[in-house]
Order: structure tokens, then sequence, then C-alpha cells
């Protein structure tokens, strides 16, 4: 297998007259957790369903573990993906435990595994139950549930969140860097911003079926050119030591109350600025650096429509 298990390469897709997606190019490392985000109708959904197989491309090719999706050998290949779809619906009639085994003979995997993956997501104690009585939270667990089925070294979510709990939220993450520390490569979409900015490697973001930008946050920022925010809480009394150390600084705005300011400055111009702030002794008493965030990245690419 290559470094790269997913290669995106000038794909096209088109529904009638409608251009979904425009000549995308794009690559996924072995064991990475790249994202994917954009505003409603960018691409997304139809992106996933590409590299899944689901559907064709108009114009370019989609590789996956060095099969193209539109041939025979994309079959095989297929049997190591995991996929969560928004949406996880199955059968209700049934228990937890019972879908889980329905997805292990679909998936041609031991049954024997089921329980103590349920175990894992924590449906230990409603393996037993039907799914009817299931919280949107549960199911979504159970949704996981069979995505960690056979161990598969390429896995899909789709907003996988959606329903849980903030410690759900927090299991959910916990098991899925221990699936990637074993080697696995995700691939994940989410509207929560903020959930995902410290937890993605590299990301990309869509607009109109085309590539607005894409690499780390780190290099999204920079690219951006998103100020730093420096925010200061005073001891009363040094207002004017404040003003006077910044007065002078190019490039630099900033607010200055009884007991508090804030500056706002370049990435280039912050570590300048706190030095200068930090050598007034006795002036300082709190210190908050806030860096530009996934969602400040995302709307300043035109993700307006989020």
């Amino acid at each position: 297998m290559t470094s790269n298990p997913i290669q995106v390469t000038d794909v096209t897709k088109r529904f009638g007259d409608v251009q979904a997606l425009d000549r995308i190019s794009l690559s996924v490392a072995r064991g990475e957790m790249f994202g994917l985000i954009g505003h409603n109708g960018a691409g997304k959904s139809t992106l996933f369903k590409l590299m899944l197989g689901l559907i064709a491309p108009s114009g370019g090719e989609i590789r996956v573990h060095d099969a193209s999706t539109a041939g025979r050998d994309f079959r095989q290949a297929r049997r190591g993906i995991g996929y969560l779809p928004e949406s996880f619906v199955t059968y209700d009639n049934l228990t937890g435990l019972e879908v889980l085994r329905l997805f292990a003979d679909l998936k041609r995997v031991p049954r024997g595994d089921c329980e103590a993956i349920l175990d894992r997501v924590g449906l230990n104690g409603a393996a037993k139950r039907r799914v009817r009585g299931y919280s949107k939270g549960m199911r979504q667990r159970l949704g996981f549930a069979q995505v960690l089925l056979g161990k598969p070294d390429l896995i899909f979510l789709d907003e996988p969140t959606n329903g849980l709990d903030p410690e759900g939220i927090h299991d959910f993450y916990r098991i899925l860097r221990e699936v990637q520390a074993q080697g696995a490569t995700v691939i994940i979409t989410s509207h929560i911003l903020a959930e995902i900015q410290e937890r993605v490697d590299r990301l990309v973001i869509l607009s109109a079926g085309r590539i607005a930008a894409q690499g780390t946050l780190s290099q999204l920022r920079a690219q951006m050119v998103l100020p730093t925010v420096i925010e200061l809480s005073l001891i009363p009394g040094n207002a004017q030591r404040i003003h006077d150390a910044l007065k002078h600084q190019d490039g630099v705005e900033y607010e200055i109350g009884e007991d508090w300011a804030r500056i706002t400055c370049s990435q280039g111009r912050k570590l300048t600025v706190l030095g200068a702030v930090t050598e007034l002794s006795g002036a300082v008493r709190e210190l908050t650096v806030r860096e530009p965030s996934l969602e400040d990245v995302f709307l300043g690419y035109g993700g307006k429509n989020a």
C-alpha cells in the first residue's frame, strides 16, 4: 500500500446542470485525521460518496489503497473501510447486539467481537435492549460500534458526534485517537468547528464545489493573515505604563481600561508585543493569547453560509 491511502485527482461531479464538484485534487496520508468542512451545499457529502465508491465521478479519478473506485479491485479495498453516515438508521425491532451481529455478517468479520465493541462504546448495559428504545446518542454510539467492526484502516465519519452529550463526545474522540494510533486513517466532517480544530491534522475547506483552502490550521491561519488578540488583566494604576509600552509598536492596535487591555496584532508581531508587555514587572495580573479559531479561518475563506 502507498503512504497516501486516498488520492483524489482533478475530480468533477455533475448532477444534470448542477456542478457539485469542480476539479478537486487532494491526498490523505496514512494515519492522519483529515478534516473536511464547508457550508451546506459545498460538496462535502458528494465527495464522501465519491471516495466511498457509492457514486461515480463525472471526471477525474479517486484511488483508495491504490485501487480506483471505478475499478473491479475496489471491491476488495472497500472491505477495509468503516463508514458512519450523518444519520445512522437501522432495524428498531432488533437489539443493539443483534444489529451489530448483522453488520458483522455483512462485513464478514467474527461475531465474537460484537460484545467487546459494544462495551468499548459504552453500550454494554443496553446490548440486549431493542434499538427502538435507544436515545439519539445511543444510536450514534451503535453506529460508531459498527464502524469499528473488523478494525478498518480507513474510516469515514460524517457529523459523528451528532446527538452525543459532552461525555459521549470525549469518549468518542478518545477511542478515535486509539484507533488512529494503531494506524487507521480518519476522514471527518463536522459543523462543530471548535470540536475538531485541535483534533484534525490537516483539513480542506470546500466552497461551491471547489477547494478554497487546504493545509494544517497553522498554515491556514498564516495564509489568511488573521490577527492574534492578547487580553490583559492589569493591576490598577498601570494603564499608562501599558500605553507607553505599546504606542510605538508598528501594526498594533489596542484598547486600555483601568484594569484591562486588549491588544490586536499580526502573527509576526506577537512575540515582540508579548516581550514589551511582560517586561513591565508588577503591571499585569493575567495574560491570555487568543489565536484565530478554525471558525475565523472558515469564515475568512467565504464560509458565511454554514
